[in-house]
């Protein structure tokens, strides 16, 4: 039986292989190979349910494979189900193919019909690969395939302005989660000595006694994971982008935002919860997030103009209370408001293109007073001053924009004098002063030797923070991102004499992604003469292989689970010591950033209205 595990990775994986190899124009061919792969899924997964049932609902774990391993050191997939799985997959399945059957019709004619589907069924793997994750770095895998199928999807309609600028955004707030997890996974290959499963984890003893004498590890694992869950549901200050999201199609909002993506917060905190439901302190921050999320999200969205932004800010408030339960030790009651919750947020989107012309007619025919509400017996000044808070939503982006992006792009804007020559010159010279140093480790004072991995991992990221700011020369960019993966190397090779091995695995994604990414750079220009990142180019309309190509080097030098670079950057956070946190910092920051940047960079050259239209563009979003 925990064989059958693989099962239901394989059929959404296999499925999604054969969309891509169908032709484009033949609709119903397209739509019914995705309608056949999640109704299988979901049939198959309904038998499995019912006899694993039957036979006392055990939890099952599987060690699939190691895709790497050392003496102290050992990366496999390891697939595990119980209750929680079992509920988060048969919502996601049903939802799902219901989702499937509402877009055959819904996006007839499309130009994008067949990306659309072939997205749909990238997210269903990833989403699948979470729910069935046994640790956390098979958790990642699917992390970061829903990351990229979630910006895809708002990009659909990529020859628009604010599709895309909204979904380079909320992308760009998904790695700031991504942070909380790679950090979340180096903490604990230092607490616990191994890559820890999730079954493992329900063991109480082996986690009181770890936490006894390491409990302040403990709470930061456990704040970094509430980091990451936060900003996958949205919870505050991460809540202004679930509006955001929805500029993608109406199906793909219904799926994502209302009902399987924004719930991923609440199932890594049910997952996690063995490690933090003995820290009173985690409970207590994790219910007043909750509460002030949900209170202030109910306000915003009683005054949205916008069908879509209301039900998705009244989701953002039931997430909220979700958290409050599950600061409470309520699970069950968690698992049943996510499926309530998924099923009435699913409905009401697939419903919104309608229910704007019902309300006009009700207005007309049917008007009745807005009756008293409880915000009406507080003092005038403070019912005024709640609304008009919660129609500037609480300023969260501003927030956002001023204490994290603006400090981040005024520091990349502190670099203009760099430029491709000069960052060549002084990468060649300086790495080789750092290769010349780390052969004669042994002849260097120790606080020179201690200093000199944080020093090569600051100018890691000074280079990427350069690329992120960056808006002239996209040449300049990319090779200040396939850069600081060196820099990245040379700093962790102080720390401890590894394996080669480990570094080539690393280096060999970042080396092949970024010469693909070069040449389709330089092939891009040469046909089209100008690129530069202060428009959006949409590049894409006329060179759509192109495109293709870049984004999968794109994906290859960030470390997407595609490359080899993946499972590199777990290895090179296995060699940064458990007293090295800002070093890790430093690590993890400049992963996420150069993230950003990369998409940034295919998101300006290739994405947004084309550069030749006769039509009036827009570029400031609202």
């Amino acid at each position: 039986m925990k064989l059958l595990l693989n099962l239901f990775i394989f059929i959404p994986f296999f499925g999604f292989i054969i969309s891509l190899f169908l032709p484009k124009k033949n609709e119903g061919l397209i739509s019914t190979a995705t309608v056949l792969t999640v109704g299988l899924h979901l049939a198959s997964f309904l038998a499995y349910v019912g006899y694993w049932l039957s036979i006392g609902a055990p939890t099952l774990n599987i060690k699939d494979m190691v895709l790497f391993g050392e003496s102290d050191y050992e990366f496999f997939i390891d697939f595990t189900f119980d209750k929680i799985g079992a509920v988060y997959l048969v919502v996601g399945a049903f939802l799902t193919f219901l989702v499937t059957l509402y877009s055959r019709s819904y996006f007839h004619r499309e130009d994008g019909y067949k990306r659309f589907f072939n997205t749909i069924l990238f997210f269903y793997l990833g989403y699948n690969i979470i729910i069935l994750a046994g640790n956390l770095e098979t958790l990642f895998i699917g992390w970061e395939i829903l990351g990229i199928s979630s910006f895809l999807l708002i990009a659909f309609y990529r020859n628009r302005y604010l599709p895309v600028k909204n979904a380079v955004k909320i992308f760009s707030i998904y790695r700031i989660g991504d942070v909380g997890i790679l950090l979340a996974m180096w903490m604990s290959h230092h607490l616990w000595h191994e890559n820890i499963t999730f079954v493992k984890l329900s063991n109480y003893e082996l986690v009181h006694d770890h936490l006894q004498t390491h409990s302040i590890i403990g709470i930061t694992i456990s704040l970094m994971i509430l980091i990451a869950a936060a900003a996958k549901s949205a919870q505050l200050p991460f809540s202004s982008w679930l509006p955001r999201a929805m500029e993608g199609p109406t199906p793909s909002s219904a799926i994502f935002y209302g009902s399987l993506s924004v719930h991923l917060g609440i199932f890594l905190l049910l997952r996690t919860q063995p490690l933090w439901e003995h820290q009173l302190s985690v409970r207590i921050l994790i219910g007043v997030l909750g509460l002030s999320t949900s209170i202030i999200a109910s306000g915003i969205a009683r005054v949205q103009s916008s069908v879509k932004s209301q039900i998705a800010y009244s989701s953002i408030s039931q997430i909220g209370l979700m958290f409050i339960e599950l600061a409470f030790g309520l699970e069950d009651w968690a698992l049943i408001h996510f499926a309530g919750n998924a099923f009435l947020r699913t409905y009401q989107l697939l419903v919104s293109p309608s229910v704007v012309s019902y309300l006009i007619r009700e207005q007309f025919y049917n008007f009745v007073p807005r009756p008293l509400t409880l915000e009406d017996s507080f003092p005038k000044k403070i019912e005024y001053s709640f609304y008009i808070l919660s129609l500037k939503e609480w300023n969260l982006d501003s927030i956002m924009y001023r204490y994290f992006w603006n400090p981040l792009k005024w520091a990349g804007r502190k670099l203009e004098f760099v430029t491709v020559r000069r960052a060549i010159v002084f990468f060649g010279l300086v790495y080789v002063i750092g290769l010349v140093c780390e052969y004669y480790e042994d002849s260097i004072p120790e606080i020179i030797k201690y200093l000199l991995p944080y020093c090569f991992s600051l100018i890691g990221l000074i280079m990427v923070l350069k690329a992120f700011s960056e808006r002239k020369n996209v040449f300049l960019s990319w090779i200040l991102i396939v850069m600081n993966s060196f820099w990245v190397v040379l700093a962790i090779s102080f720390n401890e004499h590894f394996s080669f091995e480990d570094v080539y695995i690393y280096l060999s994604g970042i080396v092949i992604a970024g010469l693909l990414g070069y040449i389709c750079l330089v092939w891009i220009k040469k046909l089209e003469r100008r690129i530069d990142m202060k428009q959006f180019h949409g590049h894409s309309y006329k060179h759509p292989k192109i495109a293709a190509l870049f984004l999968l080097a794109c994906l290859g030098v960030s470390g997407f689970p595609i490359s080899p670079t993946f499972l590199g950057e777990d290895l090179i956070f296995s060699h940064i010591h458990e007293d090295q946190i800002l070093l890790a910092f430093f690590t993890a920051l400049s992963f996420i950033i150069d993230g950003i940047a990369l998409i940034r960079i295919y998101a300006r050259v290739f994405l947004g209205p084309h550069v030749k239209s006769q039509y009036e563009m827009a570029y400031r979003s609202s």
